[in-house]
């Protein structure tokens, strides 16, 4: 927000007041406790939860006599949206929302800057009429620009098809090709070709969409693209199969791959600035039935926070985590299936003992996340670099702390038992359904049990849940939600209100609505543009525990991993089903989503 003149503050503050967004009391509480400035008051009270960001830009609009426009839950119509390039729309902060009198009708974040506006329009060449709207609901419509995004592509195959003189028809467009397929990929993509441009914008789609993973699918006749967003895949588009061998060559050209090798499997990597940030590409291409299947997966940096509380874990197992951290030596291993999170939750946990007199040394494939102050490591399996020989390398390196990715096998998995066993802090992931299905999966691999149960100190599960949008509204729930929660955390909670809440707070949750017995009350999202289904990112749910004496006694006696979770539950241990369930009470996420993620045999 711009800084105000001294009487426009004072008029804000009066505008906010008679609104009842804020009382004069609250106000002048936080004009305290800021500083003279006054950016830091305004920032003050939406930081603070007292006004909302539209609150804000509505009391100023007024002041300023401008116009204002909640665009929060706004749809622009696409044809709309095409009357201002989507670069000069972000640029200026600046969007349309249709035509009035031969002027161009747009909504802008800094709406009162005259010179601005001037400087727009004749960018434009359109005379303007301004409105003022929040930097949330211009980003919202911002975001609207790539929701539809398959005419903008097709329209590229289309020129690229003139260009190349084949044909709409894939099957003329593949007898041209016969002749020398591999000539016509690389002519195709040597120059800042369509199906560059086309690839340019299906990145560009992903990165605002915040997508993990790009999948070109191959069909009989044609190509399907689809991405994965907050863990859902969405089909965006369908391109003609002419589409196909250029598109895949141009991947395979940036990934540093053989374009003329289709019968085996290839990974390669690369890195984009899309969406205005940089991101890094892990390609994989593998042979299928009608051609050849690409996943992308999209890693940024920028939209990741490292922090334990941040990903979700709180109370009783952040406590057990940290205390964890606190031993010099010993294991930490965290479990799930593919993308859920464990090695986020493994580079938080490096950044919690990261310092100047610790040595860390990570051994991964691939490195995600490049941090400042961590000695990362590539497995190259072409070099002979893997996973057990890095391994072998690394504890000549005087480590205090070692990573290791993933273990795969019995030779990974001994040499970090040994790590362990020589005072060295080892953390390192593993593929099992649940905390409690590490310890007999080590026995699998061929682990003694007495090794198990005198390193691995901390075990931990975890699943990625969508966490829900800002915009949100209450309800009661219904007798097959309210009988799931009662039955999974009547385990965990006592009976009794009194005890309930501090029960909650010692989990980390202080104000779950648990009261009454017919019904709780649940939160949902509201659906948007900008949060398909009422959600908005992801969030981890987790079981944490400790391996301590009940717990070594049973891998001693190699018990199975329902015997080993059991034991964990009655000392403490809250699981995912539990976890989730508390965060849907909180209003972070959903019940609907708890189960659809955390299965019932987690519970």
């Amino acid at each position: 927000m711009k800084v105000l003149s001294a009487d426009a503050q004072t008029q804000v503050e009066d505008a906010l007041v008679a609104d009842k967004s804020v009382t004069r009391e609250e106000l002048e509480a936080i004009k305290k406790q800021a500083a003279v400035d006054v950016t830091p008051i305004f920032s003050a009270l939406v930081d603070s939860g007292k006004i909302s960001s539209e609150q804000l830009t509505k009391a100023t609009a007024r002041v300023s006599k401008i116009p204002y426009v909640n665009l929060t839950t706004a749809r622009i119509d696409p044809k709309i949206l095409s009357l201002l390039p989507n670069d000069i729309a972000e640029r200026y902060m600046a969007v349309p929302l249709g035509e009035m009198q031969h002027r161009l009708v747009v909504a802008m974040l800094d709406a009162g800057n005259v010179q601005a506006v001037d400087f727009l329009s004749n960018r434009i060449g359109r005379p303007l009429k301004v409105y003022a709207a929040s930097e949330e609901g211009i980003r919202q419509v911002l975001h609207q620009y790539s929701i539809d995004i398959s005419e903008e592509v097709t329209g590229e195959i289309s020129t690229m098809n003139a260009q190349n003189g084949s044909e709409a028809d894939p099957a003329k467009a593949d007898k041209g090709k016969k002749a020398n397929p591999k000539e016509d990929n690389i002519r195709t993509i040597v120059q800042d070709s369509p199906i560059s441009k086309a690839l340019t914008t299906i990145l560009d789609y992903a990165a605002k969409n915040r997508a993990s993973d790009i999948h070109i699918e191959p069909l009989k006749e044609g190509l399907k693209i689809r991405c994965r967003i907050d863990g859902i895949l969405r089909e965006i588009m369908k391109l003609p199969k002419s589409t196909e061998p250029p598109l895949i060559s141009r991947i395979k050209i940036l990934a540093n791959m053989k374009i003329d090798e289709h019968r085996v499997p290839q990974d390669g990597e690369f890195s984009v600035i899309a969406a205005g940030k940089e991101i890094d590409l892990r390609i994989s291409v593998s042979p299928v039935i009608w051609g050849e299947q690409v996943v992308i997966r999209l890693l940024d940096k920028s939209g990741t926070s490292l922090k334990l509380e941040a990903m979700g874990y709180t109370g009783r197992a952040l406590r057990t985590i940290r205390s964890g951290l606190e031993r010099t030596n010993g294991m930490i291993l965290t479990s799930g299936p593919t993308g859920s999170g464990k090695s986020t939750s493994l580079y938080a946990l490096l950044q919690e003992v990261k310092s100047d007199s610790v040595n860390i040394v990570t051994l991964e494939d691939p490195v995600e996340y490049k941090m400042d102050g961590i000695n990362q490591i590539q497995v190259n399996t072409e070099v002979g670099l893997t996973f057990a020989g890095g391994l072998r390398s690394i504890l000549r390196q005087d480590p205090d702390v070692v990573m290791v990715g993933e273990i795969r096998d019995k030779e990974t998995a001994e040499l970090a038992v040994q790590a362990s066993l020589t005072g060295h802090l080892v953390f390192s992931t593993l593929h099992t359904n649940s905390a409690a299905g590490i310890l007999p999966r080590l026995l699998d691999m061929g682990i003694e049990p007495f090794l198990i149960a005198s390193t691995v100190h901390t075990v931990i599960g975890q699943r990625l849940v969508r966490r829900l949008a800002k915009s949100t509204e209450e309800y009661q729930s219904d007798m097959a939600e309210t009988a799931a929660i009662k039955e999974a955390l009547g385990m965990v909670l006592p009976e009794t209100d009194d005890d309930v809440a501090s029960a909650a707070a010692d989990l980390g949750y202080e104000s779950l609505p648990l009261k009454g017995d017919a019904a709780y009350t649940l939160t949902k999202g509201v659906e948007s543009p900008d949060a398909p289904g009422g959600y908005k990112g992801r969030m981890g749910v987790y079981e944490v525990f400790d391996v301590n004496e009940r717990i070594q006694e049973l891998i001693l006696k190699r018990a199975t991993s329902s015997e080993i979770q059991r034991a964990a539950q009655e000392q403490g241990m809250i699981n995912m089903r539990q976890d989730g369930y508390m965060k849907a009470l909180a209003g972070r996420t959903t019940v609907k989503e708890i189960n659809r993620v955390a299965s019932a045999d987690s519970a």
